[in-house]
């Protein structure tokens, strides 16, 4: 029997083409094992269509290398015309020797006559053969098919944030080793046992996640494999006209619509959208003998898959926070600043020479820290700590936030440290003297030293560390201009131009994009494209902008400014 396809447009443009393809005729030895190729002969003796692969191999074989083929041009001359067939020949799964030829509608149930004379007798019953007349051209298939491919869709995008899970899982842990090792090296040889207990609990925590993923990524995939099955039995028995059948399958796909396996499989996904974090023992420099003097594994409330990222198209003004205090003896200069929590963020007051805590929610500083000098910029660190450079006393100071702000440790840096950066375990600051980007690690000693060009770079301020870690971002408010420097010092791309003034405070974006501060009277923030080749203003008439971070939780930017005691909020909806 000839088995005959229809193209993507015979459906009006009303299915998408999904997963499979379409052809106008498939090969049918490989369509008999589940595979869907394209026919390019037609065999007239056993009216057969056949790819190239079958045809060559039904000219070798004895039993049929006289039979008489054409070639794709003629199938259409040769093929034996399908009639429109009401017959069922699918059998029942209850009564193993009847034919399915029955349909509740009641119930919605397939089953044969004495499926329909046990469990139906009341039912409205409908007789197939009398119903499937045409059925692939109706409305009713042609939304069976849509369905059909949205919930392939569901599942592949499930399937591809369990994959990224997965992933995360992996990277997550690699983390978390990294800083179990990096804080093991301050402590004594008699901890290696507690260590051994909580790396295990990492394991047992990182194994029971990835067993849910990867039940999710089974269901899901089974789920989208069946689909496609009934997706192509239903295009087959469009094609052959086998109406009983496409009946049938229909039926059974309308069925499968409605399972919640997938959103099931979605909602097990989201409980592992909780990062672990290793949170550091203070005790431990006592050397404590508790069974979690070493530390504990801590679930993080941050989900790690955002299925939508917002990407800030326009920032428009909120409204003003007053951050002067009573013991402040000079005008405020927010310099530098870093969101900690989703109402609390700590900022650098280079000015008056303190550290101040803001509650971003009642719109108030509940807690400052006067220095012994003037801190310039921010860094946030794991452990709820801070890294802070210090203008002028060439050190950076790493500070708890976790209660009050306390000191932990000073790190002496041998240079004029502006703008610092963390990623995994190292701070990356940069220096106006000696011109260049210092690597350290968070006790201050040095990994690397990236020389600046001297004759290219004036008076670097701030910094940052692109998506990809292979470039660094510097803004320099002498050149009034941003750089982006390889990790081997060299220039790489250069953004300025003469509306481009005093570039300080930086901010990245989703996408690599920056938001730059030009800190002036009448301040801008400029975004500036990831080639650093295009420009545009995202808001003008600041008063002197300076510094900014962004709270994801609220979708507010927060800007500090030299010589004014408000820090500006600005809405990123």
């Amino acid at each position: 029997m000839a088995v005959s396809g229809r193209k993507v447009a015979d459906f009006q443009g009303s299915i998408s083409k999904g997963s499979a393809e379409y052809f106008d005729y498939r090969c049918q030895p490989c369509l008999a094992i589940g595979q869907q190729i394209e026919a390019h002969g037609f065999c007239v003796d056993c009216q057969e269509y056949l790819c190239k692969n079958c045809l060559a191999y039904h000219q070798r074989t004895k039993a049929s290398k006289h039979h008489h083929l054409v070639n794709k041009d003629n199938i259409d001359k040769h093929a034996v015309p399908t009639k429109d067939s009401g017959l069922c020949t699918e059998m029942c799964r209850d009564h193993k020797n009847e034919v399915i030829k029955f349909f509740c509608v009641n119930h919605e149930a397939l089953g044969c006559h004495d499926c329909m004379t046990m469990d139906h007798r009341t039912c409205k019953i409908d007789y197939i053969p009398d119903k499937c007349s045409s059925i692939g051209d109706s409305e009713e298939f042609r939304e069976v098919m849509r369905k059909l491919d949205q919930k392939v869709n569901e599942a592949e995008d499930v399937i591809k944030m369990a994959s990224c899970r997965e992933k995360e899982l992996d990277s997550c842990h690699d983390r978390l080793l990294k800083e179990i090792t990096m804080f093991r090296k301050e402590i004594n040889d008699r901890l290696d046992q507690l260590q051994t207990q909580i790396v295990a609990d990492a394991g047992q925590k990182k194994f029971t996640d990835q067993q849910a993923v990867k039940k999710v990524l089974e269901t899901c995939t089974k789920n989208s494999s069946e689909i496609k099955q009934l997706q192509s039995r239903l295009q087959d028995y469009k094609a052959s006209q086998q109406n009983g059948q496409l009946y049938i399958t229909m039926k059974q796909a309308k069925s499968k619509l409605k399972s919640d396996e997938i959103k099931e499989a979605d909602r097990s996904l989201e409980m592992t959208n909780m990062q672990y974090v290793f949170e550091q023992n203070q005790g431990l420099e006592n050397m404590l003998s508790t069974q979690n003097a070493f530390g504990k594994l801590t679930l993080s409330s941050s989900v790690v898959i955002s299925k939508e990222t917002k990407l800030i198209d326009k920032l428009t003004h909120k409204e003003n926070i007053n951050v002067q205090t009573d013991s402040d003896q000079s005008e405020c200069w927010i310099s530098g600043c870093v969101v900690l929590s989703s109402d609390r963020l700590v900022a650098a007051d280079v000015n008056n020479g303190k550290l101040k805590v803001v509650d971003t929610k009642n719109k108030a500083v509940i807690e400052e820290s006067k220095l012994y000098s003037n801190p310039w910029d921010i860094a946030a660190l794991p452990q709820d700590r801070i890294a802070v450079t210090m203008i002028w006393k060439k050190e950076i100071l790493i500070i708890s936030t976790a209660g009050k702000l306390t000191l932990v440790r000073k790190c002496p840096v041998k240079g004029d440290c502006r703008g610092i950066a963390y990623h995994q375990g190292h701070l990356y600051i940069v220096s106006i003297v000696p011109r260049c980007v210092f690597i350290t690690d968070t006790q201050g000693n040095v990994q690397n030293t990236i020389l600046l060009d001297e004759k290219r770079v004036g008076i670097p301020s701030f910094l940052l560390l692109s998506k990809d870690l292979s470039h660094i971002f510097i803004s320099d408010r002498d050149r009034n201009s941003v750089i982006s420097i390889t990790l081997q010092g060299d220039i790489s791309a250069e953004y300025k131009n003469k509306d481009f003034k005093n570039p300080q405070g930086m901010m990245m974006l989703e996408d690599g994009s920056l938001l730059v501060c030009c800190c002036r009277e009448d301040g801008i923030i400029h975004h500036i494209s990831v080639d650093m080749k295009q420009c545009h203003t995202m808001i003008e008439d600041l008063s002197c902008p300076s510094s900014m971070c962004y709270n994801r939780d609220q979708h507010e930017v927060y800007v500090g400014c030299s010589y004014s005691n408000e820090m500006i909020v600005l809405s990123a909806k």
